[in-house]
C-alpha cells in the first residue's frame, strides 16, 4: 500500500497487498506492527459506503476485503498488512448492522446481527451494545461491538427494534430501559425517558 496510488490500478494494488494477508478466517492485524505508511485518499462515509479517491467502491468484495485489514488506534483507522500501516478517514463506524436475528439460547435471548460487509455478530457479553445522544434531537444512535474496538452503527429500523424488545431492569439501584442478548443487558437510557424513545 503506498500514497502515491492515483488511479484505479492503484486501488487494486492496494486490493493486491491485502490479498496478500489471506488466511483461514479473519487476518490475525492485532499481532501485526508494520510502520506506518501515510495516509491513502480512502473514506468511511457515516453510511457505511467506502470511497476511495471520493469514488465510491463499488465493488463488495474489494469493500469486505479491506474490511478484513481495519484496525482502530485511539480514534484513527489504518488498513494494516504485515509490512504496511496506512491511514484513513471514518466519519462515524465503519460498519452499518443491517440485519438482526433474534433467537433463544441458554442464557435466554439471543441477538444476532450481520454487518454492511456480511460480517455475522453474536451480540453478548463480548459484543456489547451501546447507545449514545444523537447531535441535535433528543434521540439515541445505536452501536455494536464487531471486533477489536470497531463499530457498527445500526439501523434507525432495527433501532425501532430493539426498542420493541427493550425491558426495565435495576443497574446500580437505577431503573433503566434497555436490550438484553446472551446473558448481558444494555442499557438504553433511564426508564423514565422511556416515553421519549418510543
Amino acid at each position: 500500500m503506498t500514497t502515491s496510488s492515483t488511479n484505479t490500478g492503484g486501488l487494486d494494488g492496494l486490493a493486491g497487498a491485502v490479498r496478500g494477508t489471506a488466511t483461514k478466517g479473519p487476518p490475525p492485524v492485532h499481532l501485526w506492527n508494520p510502520p506506518y505508511c501515510g495516509e491513502i485518499d480512502m473514506r468511511i462515509a457515516a453510511d457505511g459506503t467506502w470511497f476511495y479517491q471520493k469514488t465510491p467502491i463499488g465493488r463488495i468484495a474489494l469493500v469486505k476485503l479491506f474490511a478484513s485489514v481495519l484496525w482502530r488506534e485511539d480514534d484513527r483507522y489504518f488498513l494494516v498488512t504485515p509490512v504496511e500501516k496506512c491511514g484513513i478517514v471514518v466519519d462515524d463506524a465503519p460498519f452499518v448492522a443491517v440485519e438482526m436475528a433474534v433467537g433463544s439460547g441458554e442464557a435466554g435471548r439471543t441477538l444476532d446481527f450481520r454487518t454492511n460487509v456480511d460480517d455475522v455478530v453474536a451480540c453478548g457479553p463480548d459484543n456489547a451494545l451501546r447507545f449514545e445522544p444523537e447531535q441535535g434531537t433528543e434521540g439515541l444512535v445505536p452501536y455494536l461491538h464487531v471486533r477489536r474496538g470497531l463499530w457498527a452503527k445500526v439501523t434507525r429500523t432495527l433501532f425501532y427494534d430493539l426498542v420493541e424488545l427493550g425491558e426495565e431492569r435495576s443497574v446500580d439501584g437505577t431503573a433503566m430501559f434497555g436490550v438484553a442478548s446472551r446473558g448481558a443487558f444494555f442499557p438504553m437510557a433511564p426508564a423514565a425517558a422511556l416515553k421519549e424513545l418510543r
